[in-house]
């Protein structure tokens, strides 16, 4: 238990996720009210039971975080049953399969007949999966800010901790919409961070590099079983070697979080990645 987050209430969206669910735990032992949003509720009342056990509160919430109605009935029925939200982790978010390119560069065959069939160039891209992308990974992010800042407006206090990515710093292969988007949530924590900061609200974020998760292991293997060639070039590019783990995050979410270790720190965006971004490939 930590007096600081002792009965204080945090909002974790995404929380069915390898991240955040380890994150939400975390913080439900230090002794936070945690609010566990996500569609699958499968996995959120299975991570309740965790939390529980060890004797933690949380509460189990199913929302679409990119619908604004949603979202402020979620608000409304948590300060009603717990009162005003001190931290909101905006963790929702993701990817598309099909909005994904197979090549990382242009191929001379991709407007010609000869194109293989399992080739899926910029030029097949569906554009609605491109648009639930960066809806998912933008309007997910900034209409529960909005939302919950009024709660901690009331509070005069509170942190809002984002979600970046490795894409955020440059642009990674086969990715453009994942890209954009995650380049976008840096820009609006700075955005937030700046209007917010007259009302005691630090807004800032974090950004893993590859980290163990479900949807890595299909297309990235792991150092342990094997790698894809895709794989084995993230580790060629990690310093440390190895992918992070999802305790590996705890430490820089919970300085963002902490009034007493990061009271003036707000807009920026830290990676926690092994050392991805120190790696030019040569």
């Amino acid at each position: 238990m930590d007096k600081y987050y002792e009965n204080k209430v945090a909002v974790v969206t995404g929380a069915a996720g390898t991240l955040c669910s380890v994150i939400a735990a975390d913080l439900a032992e230090k002794g936070a009210k945690v609010v566990l949003v996500d569609m699958n509720l499968e996995k959120l009342n299975a991570l309740s039971e965790k939390i529980t056990a060890k004797g933690g509160f949380c509460l189990v919430r199913s929302c679409d975080i990119t619908n604004e109605e949603a979202v402020q009935a979620l608000a409304d029925d948590i300060y009603k049953e717990l009162g005003p939200v001190s931290f909101l982790l905006n963790g929702a978010g993701g990817n598309n399969m099909n909005a994904m390119t197979t090549n990382n560069q242009y191929d001379e065959r991709e407007l010609t007949p000869e194109k293989p069939e399992d080739m899926r160039c910029f030029f097949d891209l569906n554009m609605e999966n491109v648009k639930n992308v960066l809806v998912l990974n933008t309007m997910g992010t900034i209409i529960p800010t909005r939302i919950f800042a009024k709660h901690m407006i009331e509070l005069k206090n509170g942190a809002v901790l984002n979600f970046a990515s490795m894409n955020t710093y440059r642009p990674l292969s086969r990715v453009p919409a994942y890209a954009m988007s995650k380049a976008a949530v840096a820009n609006l924590t700075q955005w937030l961070a700046y209007y917010f900061a007259p009302a005691g609200i630090r807004v800032n974020a974090v950004a893993p590099g590859f980290f163990v998760n479900e949807r890595s292991i299909n297309y990235l293997g792991t150092v342990e079983t094997g790698l894809t060639a895709r794989g084995q070039n993230v580790i060629n590019h990690t310093a440390m070697g190895r992918f992070g783990q999802a305790e590996d995050l705890l430490g820089t979410v919970n300085f963002l979080l902490d009034d007493r270790m990061a009271s003036f720190v707000t807009g920026i965006t830290v990676p926690c990645d092994g050392g991805f971004l120190t790696s030019a490939g040569l």
